[in-house]
């Protein structure tokens, strides 16, 4: 179950999140985007900053490189969440069109030429989304932050066996989802 009130006040960093996975572009490294998503408290702090130094310590055009080498060409360290984990056509399709549907329901109109689970569309989803008071958000916003986090799991590996510094990135990013997850009690058996 996710924590709606502490998902709503980590919005900023999932726009960070958001604009560092897609194409760089010079303006996304700037020091205010980084100071306006994250502080000391925040839950993927650590991470974040190192990914942040990792990429200061590079150019430009070698960061554009380490982005399109990564997340273009290389299967396993795509940006869409549902293609490696849901295999049949069939069963992607309906994800793929439920996330389309949930992300219209919460009024955000989605791009013809990107699919749905496109990662950077999902965190600007939870960025740019109202969803206080809104009845529907609990069972919405779980399957997005569960497609996330599935889709990522995978991810971090790759990532981290390519040493790269989108690493630190997605690592930051678990944490701040996780920060967000409320365990449900364990019912235990007693016999």
């Amino acid at each position: 179950m996710i924590n709606l009130d502490a998902l709503y006040q980590l919005k900023e960093s999932f726009g960070f999140f958001s604009n560092q996975l897609t194409y760089p572009e010079k303006l996304d490294f700037h020091p205010k985007a980084f100071e306006s998503a994250f502080d000391e408290q925040h839950p993927g702090y650590a991470e974040i900053q190192q990914y942040w130094k990792n990429m200061h310590d590079i150019s430009l055009d070698d960061i554009q490189e380490v982005y399109t080498r990564t997340f273009d060409f290389e299967k396993k360290t795509t940006l869409y969440m549902t293609y490696n984990k849901l295999t049949e056509q069939k069963e992607r399709g309906q994800m793929l069109a439920r996330l389309k549907v949930l992300y219209e329901m919460f009024g955000l109109e989605m791009p013809k030429s990107e699919l749905s689970d496109f990662l950077p569309l999902m965190l600007e989803f939870l960025y740019a989304a109202e969803w206080r008071g809104d009845s529907r958000a609990q069972e919405s916003l779980t399957l997005v932050v569960m497609v996330i986090e599935d889709g990522t799991y995978e991810l971090l590996k790759a990532l981290g066996e390519q040493n790269s510094p989108y690493f630190h990135l997605i690592k930051a990013l678990r944490e701040t989802l996780k920060s967000c997850v409320v365990e449900q009690e364990k019912v235990t058996n007693c016999d």
